[in-house]
């Protein structure tokens, strides 16, 4: 096995700790670190942080039990700063947020590659930080009664297209689908890692499940 490097604290005996989710590698949380409590992260096999607004040792999920088990501690290239891979149960953010990055600051048009879970913390983003003229924030002011109808009338509008085997408007009506499906989703508190593991235990395409249920 390598040496372990020698990390570097800063003047106040802290080291940052950016916690990232093993499975989707989302950053969920920048937070700090002494010695002492990256000595009980690796004890606990869980995050213990420093609580520098209140000087005081931070087990994170303590009280709200969103504990972060630990996979592994990697340090960069001068040894000043550490990345934290977890398995969380439960949102990382104090504000209920499956992530605590979750305001956009800027985003590439040209650059910038989908994936379900940006959306999805763009969407949880426009609750958590409502913008004028938005319509997304405006769904979550309507409340959920509002958001259900327009699901219900994006499913219709999917039945229709497909009737018609227009490819292309089938395809834009189930995005509109999946997108209001997505804020049904952030309403609720459902992630994508909750629907990716509901489907990970199924055999969907051999089975339905619903139905079997039922019977």
């Amino acid at each position: 096995m390598e040496n372990k490097p020698t990390l570097k604290f800063d003047e106040n005996g802290l080291i940052p700790a950016i916690v990232q989710d093993h499975y989707s590698k989302q950053v969920l949380t920048l937070a700090y670190m002494n010695a002492e409590t990256l000595a009980l992260t690796i004890a606990e096999g869980r995050t213990v942080f420093w609580s520098r607004s209140r000087q005081e040792i931070w087990r994170k999920g303590e009280t709200s039990g969103n504990v972060q088990r630990v996979v592994s501690i990697t340090a960069d290239c001068d040894a000043d700063a550490l990345v934290v891979e977890v398995v969380k149960s439960g949102p990382a953010c104090h504000t209920g947020a499956e992530s605590c990055f979750f305001q956009p600051v800027y985003v590439s048009e040209e650059l910038k590659q989908f994936s379900w879970e940006a959306l999805y913390q763009l969407i949880e983003g426009r609750k958590l930080a409502p913008q004028e003229g938005s319509y997304t924030t405006y769904l979550f002011r309507k409340g959920k009664e509002k958001i259900l109808k327009k699901v219900g009338e994006e499913c219709t509008e999917v039945i229709i297209a497909s009737e018609k085997e227009d490819k292309e408007e089938t395809i834009y009506e189930i995005s509109d689908l999946a997108y209001h499906v997505l804020v049904l989703m952030v309403e609720l508190g459902i992630s994508v890692e909750d629907i990716t593991r509901e489907l990970e235990k199924r055999h969907v395409i051999d089975h339905k499940v619903k139905q079997e249920r039922m019977q």
